[in-house]
Order: C-alpha cells, then structure tokens, then sequence
C-alpha cells in the first residue's frame, strides 16, 4: 500500500522554509540588524584589536615603542630628503621653524589612514580561519583593524605632543578640535577598510598593490610640502585646481590638525569648507562601506 500524500509535498523547497521557520546557514543579516549584531560584538571587537596591538611587535627587543618610533623615523627621513634636500619647507605657515611640527602631525596622521587600508584589505583573507569557524559579523574585523590603528595613532600623538611643545606650540582651544577630527578620520577609515576588505577577500594581489596606490596617494596629499603653494606658486596650477587636489581626504585631514595644533595655522591656509569636506568624506566613505561591505556577508570565508 502506497501511503497517503502528506500536505507538504506539494510545497517547494523556499515554501516549505518558510512554513517551518528554516532559514539559509550564514545567509546575510537585514542592514538593522546587521548593525545590532555589531553592536552586540563590540566588546569582541575592543579586545581583537588591542590583541592585535600587542602582539603586532611581540618579536621586536623594543617592542610597543615601535608604535612610535615608526612614524618618526620616517618623519626623520622626509625631514632630510624633503625638507632640507628639496626645501620643502618653503611656503609653511609661520615658517621654517613650523616646518617639523607641520611634518610630524603629516606623518601621523597619514599613517592612520595607511595602515587602516593595508590592514583592511588583508582582513577577511589573512583571517579565514577565524570566518570559517565562527560565526559573527565580518565587518568586525576591519573595524577592529581600524580600532587597533586609531589606538597606535593615540599612543604616537604622546610624543607628537612633545615635539610640538618642544617647537615652541603652546596648548590652546584649539587642540580640542583633534577629537572631532579624528572622529571624523575614524568613521572615514573604517568605510575605507570595509571597501578594500571586501575588494580583498576575493583579489588577495590587491593588498600587494596598495602600497603603490597609498605611496601616491601621500605624494598627493601634502604630507611632506604645504600643497596648495607647491601646486600654485611652484607648479603654477590655477587655484581651482590646487583646491580640488587639496580636497582629497587626507590632504582635508591633515590640514585639520595642523589647523588644530599649530598657532600659525589659520582658515586661509586650509582649502575651502574643510569642516564640512571632511563631515562629507567620512559619511561618503563610512556609508556606503559598510553598506558595500554587508552586501557580501554571506561570501566571506566560502570558496
């Protein structure tokens, strides 16, 4: 005797999931709730990045005072090739005697955008292990690659401190104005390393040409130069184009905090509505990298 047709035979595969409440494995997460899980992971996301900051020199004999020896050996090496070889130093606000303040807050700054890219882009596929054995949301890694930076970043800005008082800057109001900039900062780095972890995850060469692309990208931002008087009185650019070029966000971050923490640094010296530039990139970048990055939560670590 044949048995008697049940009901659900005649439901598909998706009406038959639907009626009992089945859903896809790792299948991705509506946008708010996305972020709830986010929110829910912070704590793993604090304690991976600063995991991650302690053991990033764990094999060095200085260990952690690589964190702030790196950027200042190279703000030694640009001093020497920019500043005294090809007189770079021309056309800094208040002066030569600006001019290692001026470089050191470039550097460090940079730095931070730097590294959140080149750590972003190697998030999801230099931790496949981890995304194939647990399940959370991958866009805490590269926020917590972002968070490890924003924390070196603090720990640098003790001795980029001194040596701004050591060149005769004086604590004003103004350096209030770092907190939003580097919140700004922040939010625009995290889009950018959701974007290129992305890219990352599934173009592993990617992260071997980054360094080409951030090279010129520094070039470009005037981090060794004041921008604006090498494009306008040295390579005679119109103005309007000396302005667009300094408009890119790091060139507007940069100038940010040296407008925050060096007393000659005034409005004049920065490109136009760099408050409102910099309000722009950080949700332009912050926005949709996230949202270009949940877009594929459900292809990390497949494949």
């Amino acid at each position: 005797m044949h048995a008697p047709p049940h009901p659900d035979d005649a439901l598909t595969p998706a009406q038959l999931a639907d009626k009992y409440g089945l859903s896809v494995s790792g299948a991705r997460p509506s946008l708010p709730e996305y972020v709830r899980q986010l929110w829910h992971r912070r704590h793993f996301i604090g304690a991976f990045s600063r995991a991650k900051l302690q053991a990033q020199y764990s094999q060095a004999k200085l260990g952690q005072l690589w964190q702030v020896a790196t950027p200042l050996l190279n703000a030694a090496v640009y001093f020497l090739i920019f500043g005294l070889i090809l007189n770079g130093r021309e056309g800094v606000p208040g002066g030569d005697g600006n001019y290692v303040p001026f470089l050191v807050i470039g550097v460090f700054v940079f730095t931070f955008s730097q590294q959140s890219v080149l750590s972003g882009v190697r998030a999801i596929s230099s931790n496949q292990g981890l995304v194939r054995a647990l399940h959370f949301p991958r866009a805490s890694l590269p926020l917590a690659f972002v968070l490890q930076q924003l924390q070196q970043l603090l720990y640098s800005m003790v001795v980029m401190l001194v040596v701004l008082l050591a060149f005769g800057q004086r604590p004003g109001l103004s350096w209030l104005l770092v907190i939003p900039v580097l919140g700004l900062q922040f939010v625009f780095n995290g889009g950018l390393a959701m974007i290129f972890a992305r890219l990352g995850s599934s173009t592993p060469d990617l992260a071997q040409l980054m360094p080409f692309v951030l090279r010129t990208w520094m070039y470009a931002s005037g981090v060794m130069f004041p921008l604006h008087h090498m494009l306008v009185t040295n390579a005679k650019l119109p103005v309007w184009a000396a302005d667009l070029i300094a408009a890119n966000p790091a060139a507007v971050f940069m100038d940010l905090m040296r407008f925050a923490l060096i007393d000659d640094y005034t409005y004049a010296d920065l490109t136009p509505f760099p408050w409102l530039l910099a309000l722009g990139w950080a949700l332009l970048a912050g926005v949709f990298g996230f949202v270009y990055f949940w877009k594929a939560e459900e292809r990390y670590g497949r494949g």
